[in-house]
């Protein structure tokens, strides 16, 4: 697992998350446990409606459990507010979405500068940082490009950059390849993984796609609000 180390950067304690459809209470998971280890990756496999984006969202802090705990490298991100909840996402999550996410107004290299802004860190080393992370995956001639201007895939592997510009403890992905072609799709699940691997990042991967779990360290299937270990890592 890259180096992973035994302490879990990511602890899930008894989380239970429901909504209302009408009168109707509608249950995702309760009592759900789950520890992420440092530098592995983990690939959360369901069909789509299951709850995994439910449950990333749970883990970047974006909503609150209706019961347990959310930990991160030891801060409770349930025992926080709002605020204090969006800071350090900010600062310690990089998410890669199915649909991209890059602000067309921005250029490539704006787009990942952003995040470097928004932590302080839009100086000389930052600038340098996301110089290099546009030749990692293969994009140092599209740097004034706008989103716009590039293929699906050349938009994920920049969404893929600017989600690790700023050296996450987490990366969190999306169905990162569910708007991509199967081949395009491999190429940019690759890339994520050798990056996030050569930088130590701890990497949870939400997808319907049997193709994805050939990244993982782990996978985990979700089926009816519970996980349980996958452990064949193949699409058969």
């Amino acid at each position: 697992m890259n180096g992973a180390s035994a302490a879990p950067l990511v602890r899930l304690s008894g989380l239970g998350r429901h909504y209302r459809e009408g009168d109707v209470r509608r249950t995702v998971f309760t009592g759900l446990d789950l520890e992420l280890v440092r530098g592995e990756c983990v690939v959360l496999f369901g069909r789509s409606g299951s709850g995994k984006t439910t449950l990333l969202n749970l883990v970047s802090g974006i909503d609150r459990p209706d019961a347990g705990r959310v930990e991160i490298d030891g801060i409770c991100l349930t025992a926080l507010d709002e605020e204090g909840r969006t800071l350090f996402r900010r600062g310690h999550i990089g998410f890669v979405h199915q649909f991209f996410n890059l602000l067309p107004t921005l250029t490539v290299f704006e787009n990942l500068m952003l995040p470097l802004e928004l932590n302080d860190r839009a100086d000389a080393a930052g600038r340098q940082r996301a110089t290099e992370l546009l030749a990692e995956v293969g994009l140092a001639d599209r740097h004034d490009s706008f989103p716009d201007r590039l293929s699906g895939g050349e938009q994920q592997r920049v969404a893929v950059a600017r989600a690790l510009v700023h050296d996450p403890l987490l990366l969190l992905a999306d169905e990162p390849t569910g708007n991509l072609d199967v081949e395009t799709g491999a190429r940019v699940l690759a890339l994520l993984k050798q990056l996030a691997a050569a930088a130590g990042h701890t990497l949870l991967v939400a997808t319907h796609s049997r193709e994805a779990t050939m990244i993982a360290d782990r996978v985990l299937v979700f089926d009816d609000g519970r996980l349980c270990e996958d452990g064949t890592r193949t699409a058969e």
